[in-house]
């Protein structure tokens, strides 16, 4: 069975090497390190999960949020977001699955990825 898709959506290198890692067992990984390529390739992939960042170059994590919900393509992908800004990260609390602020450990990353994951793509 093939692995659910999973877009890390990250500015920094470093975070997006330890999320890949996390996630690369279950999940087929990508990682886009800027707003403006992710809205790109949201035009063309259906992913299980997104993994978003608020703060990235060219185009908000905001805005990339606001096109997964506003599509419905795009409905039952579902939304990690990965910030350090507490207070917005609250103000979109409503609108993703979880929330998680950084620093975010790699087990907790990992493991609620997994309650994420569509039933129908579970590994045995």
């Amino acid at each position: 069975m093939t692995k659910p898709l999973a877009l890390i959506i990250e500015d920094d290198s470093r975070l997006t090497e330890i999320f890949s890692l996390t996630l690369q067992g279950e999940f087929q990984v990508e990682v886009i390190e800027d707003g403006e390529t992710a809205l790109a390739r949201l035009a063309t992939l259906t992913p299980a999960l997104v993994v978003l960042d608020l703060h990235l170059p060219h185009v908000s994590g905001r805005t990339i949020l606001a096109h997964i919900r506003d599509h419905e393509r795009l409905n039952a992908t579902r939304v990690m977001l990965t910030t350090a800004d507490a207070q917005l990260a609250d103000q979109l609390r409503d609108n993703v699955d979880l929330v998680l602020l950084k620093p975010i450990s790699v087990n907790q990353l990992h493991d609620l990825a997994l309650r994420l994951r569509p039933p129908d793509t579970m590994l045995s």
